[in-house]
């Protein structure tokens, strides 16, 4: 029987195990909306195309699957611009659907016409790939392409046009193919390599593991978690992969921003990084905690992208692969030897221990207003095992990778590309993908939730137990900080505030949600937890000291020394390194 093309893609999605669809319906997607609904799909309709990427992407990171959004012709696709720029440094395998005009509209000569452009042409440098269905025979092929160029080497997103002239026509179509009937699903490491890497384990005194992103976006807690518990070692985590594998709560340290992070990092003579770029915030793994011992320390790399070796510093085992096939190849060269923890190991363990209940015992309180470092300390102390957490923000999100008393599982933030605003579409799509079963909170600044403030009320509509908490400044806080330090502490600081009568308890309310406001500190964690225990999309408005959410962010030295100039080797001022 004859079924549409909106049909047909709603097919394809759903045989890779997709079942939700981000967007705001229009002429050109309202049938392909209708369909999953009628399926049983997940369909949510942000107010901002911009807020649905994000989630899309949100969604992406907790399933391991590709997150599908899509946008109008002209200005909704337009709106999407910002999440495909985010989704491509966020390395977000997020397919894009565009609507478009008459694929014959590309080659009118007349002038005027009413919301047209080259969608393409904008947005092909960005995407892993951009494809337009000109023909509804072309519909699996291309739509084939945009889900195997997502998932197949670094992860990206992909741009799919859908012109209005072909989205309704109809065919006859065979039985959807599964995944690996067309594409790679299954990426392990060569054999030899695989033993080479085995050796240096059995070698290593003090290995460790640096777990990126990535470990988090393919859902391998798990089997991660497994090969540290054979290693002994320590898990370093990158700024973002900031949550804990069950069980490895001990010794999971965050590189840089703890001192067992940083000493189990100068110590190691072995590094096996799981998921990451080895980007700045690493310092390329061969500058600051790394550039003491790195004449004895090995590398083990394990990445899908074979452009990625060798270019930010000298792999010694490169172990080409997706990581969830890798990873268990390594547990299985190494199960009948496991390691036993150095006396190091131990050492840093207390370390950490040491470090975070010195923190707990010198958190700032009681002071005129709320300190920011307080104000995470408190948020955050009293969350359910099962939270998801969400982060937004300057200051606030510097605060939080020092202050955060949870230890998430699960935790969606944007880091690579350092996009404000990003906080509460994450916790929706985050809160879609669970089902909303689980609470998802989100703390984040005044000025971050500020962009995308309306969506609280696509939480209200979907009933997610989404709660905001969020620290009040009434300021671009980080911005404040910079004006006082590069100019002058009596600077004009233009733009950096705004005005202080804003309530956003009240706004909340006007959306449809809770709205709690807390003026005291002993009474954050209270609301919280009331919060979360009614299952309701609520906001916690919380003012915090604007003087100390400027200047006084934890370990900022570190936060600046990830932005560099590079010469061969790390920095600026690294000494030049021969490869």
């Amino acid at each position: 029987m004859p079924t549409p093309v909106y049909e047909r893609i709603v097919d394809l999605l759903e045989v890779e195990g997709i079942n939700t669809l981000f967007g705001i319906p229009d002429p050109g997607f309202i049938h392909m909306a209708m369909t999953c609904e009628g399926r049983g799909w997940n369909v949510v309709a942000p107010h901002h195309e911009q807020a649905g990427g994000f989630m899309a992407d949100a969604w992406s990171r907790m399933t391991g699957k590709p997150g599908v959004c899509f946008g109008t012709q002209g200005p909704g696709i337009s709106n999407l611009a910002a999440a495909m720029i985010v989704a491509a440094k966020e390395n977000s395998p997020t397919i894009f659907f565009g609507g478009q005009r008459s694929s014959i509209a590309y080659q009118r000569v007349r002038k005027g016409r009413i919301q047209f452009m080259d969608q393409v042409s904008h947005f092909k440098p960005m995407m892993k790939y951009c494809g337009i269905v000109e023909d509804a025979d072309q519909v699996d092929e291309v739509v084939r392409e945009a889900i195997r160029q997502v998932t197949t080497g670094k992860p990206g997103p992909a741009y799919v046009e859908l012109p209005l002239s072909v989205i309704h026509e109809e065919r006859d179509w065979l039985p959807a193919l599964a995944p690996e009937q067309y594409r790679l699903t299954y990426q392990p490491a060569g054999g030899p390599s695989i033993e080479k890497a085995a050796e240096l384990i059995r070698q290593a005194k003090n290995p460790v593991l640096l777990v990126g992103q990535g470990m988090f976006t393919s859902r391998s807690h798990e089997v991660v978690g497994n090969l540290a518990k054979l290693m002994a070692c320590p898990i370093l985590q990158t700024s973002g992969c900031a949550m804990t594998i069950k069980g490895m709560e001990d010794r999971t340290f965050a590189y840089g921003f703890s001192p067992a992070g940083v000493a189990a990092a100068e110590a190691s003579d072995l590094c096996i990084a799981i998921g990451t770029e080895l980007g700045e915030p690493s310092h390329m793994g061969i500058g600051r905690h790394w550039e003491k011992n790195d004449a004895n320390r090995k590398w083990i790399y394990i990445e899908r992208d074979t452009m990625a070796f060798g270019v930010n510093r000298p792999i010694d085992v490169p172990l080409v692969g997706d990581l969830r096939d890798v990873v268990p190849q390594l547990i299985n060269a190494i199960k009948s030897t496991p390691r036993e923890p150095s006396a190091e190991f131990n050492s840093w363990v207390q370390l950490q221990k040491d470090f975070k209940a010195k923190l707990r015992a010198e958190v700032p309180s009681n002071r005129d207003m709320i300190h920011p470092a307080k104000f995470i300390f408190e948020a955050t102390r009293t969350l359910p095992a099962n939270t998801i957490y969400a982060a937004d923000g300057g200051s606030v999100t510097i605060f939080g990778w020092t202050y955060t008393q949870y230890a998430p599982s699960d935790l969606v933030w944007n880091q690579n590309t350092g996009h404000l605003g990003t906080g509460l579409p994450y916790a929706i799509g985050a809160a879609i993908a669970s089902n909303g079963e689980r609470p998802v909170v989100l703390v984040t600044g005044d000025s971050s939730f500020m962009f995308h403030i309306a969506e609280l009320e696509t939480a209200v509509r979907k009933n997610l137990p989404v709660v905001v908490v969020v620290g009040v400044d009434n300021a671009w806080g980080l911005e404040v900080g910079c004006w006082r330090k590069q100019v002058a502490p009596d600077s004009p600081e233009t733009e950096a505030h705004w005005g202080k009568t804003v309530r956003f308890d009240t706004i909340a309310k006007g959306f449809g949600a809770e709205g709690v406001f807390v003026d005291s500190e002993s009474d954050i964690a209270p609301a919280v937890e009331a919060a979360v225990a009614s299952g309701k999309c609520t906001v916690i408005h919380v003012p915090i000291d604007p003087v100390a959410n400027a200047m006084e962010a934890p370990n900022y030295e570190e936060f600046k020394s990830w932005y560099t100039d590079f010469k061969p080797g790390y920095g600026a001022d690294a000494a030049d390194v021969a490869y």
